[in-house]
């Protein structure tokens, strides 16, 4: 039993791993190994120790015995602890144990096993007699194999995560291209999934199909930046508008909203917006910071330039000097 590999370590998880870790890790590894899809020379091979591993950790009982005795698990009447065991091991590996080259089962009057020089009786596949003795489960069939669980990247602008809503999406994957509905929460971010159960890969012999995971990303856009529930937006002011304040229109996702510009604002200036980022199903929403961009005419008229001219010839202001 030696060089069988641990159930643990064939599932890929850790031996502290969750019932719903190693069912997850186990769908994965049927689906990629199951003799129908993975036509690989140690497809089938592979498939069947994952499943047999799987049978043994799924199982409450068993995977209490399994960490115990190990692969001996199955030998093991119930009753006996691991020292007993393994004391009754090494008798059997020197020959003792009350028969010439025998064991006796622990627990198990009159119940023996002729070992030979390999240490196995000549024959005889002892797993498949333990197993069927001792309750152990034995070879299983391919059996039913739940689907894979699949993920699908959705795409979507600022303004369709804000919203949220009904939106219907193909989706091509090993089982064929489906369409499906789906209803996108308003205020999505980037990186959240959105579980749809049952709509993932299709399960062998009538098993129950995985779930599809939507893992959100949200376009690049011209006008909105977006960091977790916030939104920022730049929001153009004319010279005199940032030097005098004014009251400002500015388009959110939402649609458009007022910002009150402060007198003697320049280009950089953030002004909050509290609760007009993304909306939020629990807590509160974020915010849009609108970034002033202070901008000036590409062609001025005779006026325009007379008076800039006549502002110049008044003003103290220099801004190079303040710096």
């Amino acid at each position: 039993m030696a060089d069988r590999r641990d159930f643990y370590e064939a599932l890929g998880v850790a031996r502290d791993a969750s019932p719903e870790e190693i069912q997850r890790a186990y769908r994965k590894l049927a689906r990629t190994y199951h003799p129908d899809v993975n036509k690989a020379p140690d497809a089938e091979e592979r498939f069947k120790e994952v499943s047999e591993a799987y049978d043994v950790l799924s199982d409450p009982e068993t995977r209490r015995r399994y960490d115990a005795f190990g692969h001996d698990f199955r030998q093991v009447p119930e009753g006996v602890d691991p020292q007993t065991w393994a004391r009754a091991r090494a008798g059997a590996r020197s020959g003792g144990g009350g028969q010439p080259g025998g064991r006796q089962a622990p627990g198990q009057e009159g119940v023996w096993f002729d070992f030979g020089p390999g240490g196995a009786a000549e024959g005889i596949d002892i797993e498949d007699l333990l197993g069927g003795m001792f309750g152990g489960r034995g070879r299983r069939s391919w059996g039913p194999i739940p689907g894979a669980d699949q993920e699908f990247e959705l795409e979507l602008s600022v303004e369709e995560a804000y919203q949220g809503g009904r939106r219907r999406i193909q989706i091509a994957g090993p089982d064929g291209t489906q369409s499906i509905e789906v209803t996108i929460p308003a205020g999505i971010t980037d990186g959240q999934r959105v579980r749809l159960a049952g709509q993932g890969g299709r399960g062998t012999g009538g098993a129950t199909p995985g779930d599809l995971y939507l893992v959100v990303r949200l376009k690049a856009h011209p006008r909105y930046r977006v960091e977790g529930r916030d939104i920022y937006v730049d929001l153009p002011v004319t010279p005199w508008e940032a030097a005098s304040g004014a009251s400002v229109p500015v388009q959110t996702p939402g649609g458009e909203a007022k910002v009150r510009v402060p007198p003697g604002s320049s280009t950089g200036r953030r002004l909050r917006l509290r609760g007009r980022g993304m909306p939020a199903r629990q807590g509160a929403p974020g915010d849009l910071y609108a970034e002033l961009r202070i901008m000036v005419p590409g062609t001025l008229t005779d006026e325009e330039r007379r008076l800039f001219d006549q502002l110049a010839a008044v003003s103290t202001f220099d801004p190079r000097k303040q710096r």
